[in-house]
């Protein structure tokens, strides 16, 4: 099995600071979807890990966020797309949880889902959160520059080695090309 861990606010959809907080406002980027396809069709296992602090804010509800993702299922489906799993931390920035990124809670969780070690394992992100969970958790960060890419490469702060592509795309080009 080949597997692939995906955030989804500025990787997958266009992300916002005012937050994704219905269907409507959910939207994919350009090539986002059909990166996902292509990442299927050789053979990768997709799985979304997201930190989702606007449930734990009272901003939109579980019933919302599974409409949200009931969305994104059924886009990159139209597409010949499959997201296997969606794994989200709810808790609010100021909580103690292990799941909140850059903490590993959910890339262990999703280890132990699929039986799977991390090692190597692409994880795409836009954040400097989303590398730091990655690189904990044993799996191999990418950056995108879409979402909050730019300003992540800006902070300087971003790991010598990991490599930065200008979108998911890009990014799944890269990892289908590696693992040929």
């Amino acid at each position: 099995m080949k597997l692939v861990i995906l955030d989804r606010d500025g990787v997958i959809n266009f992300d916002s600071d005012q937050f994704i907080k219905s269907p409507q406002e959910w939207q994919p980027i350009p090539g986002s979807l059909e990166a996902i396809a292509q990442l299927n069709q050789a053979g990768f296992r997709v799985v979304v890990a997201s930190n989702q602090s606007g449930v734990g804010r009272g901003l939109f509800d579980m019933a919302t966020l599974n409409a949200i993702h009931a969305k994104m299922h059924k886009l990159a489906g139209q597409l010949g797309g499959r997201i296997d799993a969606v794994f989200f931390c709810p808790h609010a920035a100021d909580s103690r949880c292990a799941c909140r990124k850059p903490n590993t809670g959910l890339f262990l969780d999703i280890a132990a889902r699929f039986h799977f070690d991390l090692a190597g394992v692409p994880a795409v992100g836009d954040a400097l959160r989303d590398v730091q969970a990655a690189l904990l958790a044993g799996a191999r960060p990418m950056l995108v520059k879409t979402g909050k890419g730019l300003r992540t490469l800006q902070g300087g702060e971003l790991p010598a080695g990991v490599p930065v592509f200008e979108n998911l795309y890009e990014a799944a080009q890269a990892i289908i090309a590696e693992a040929g």
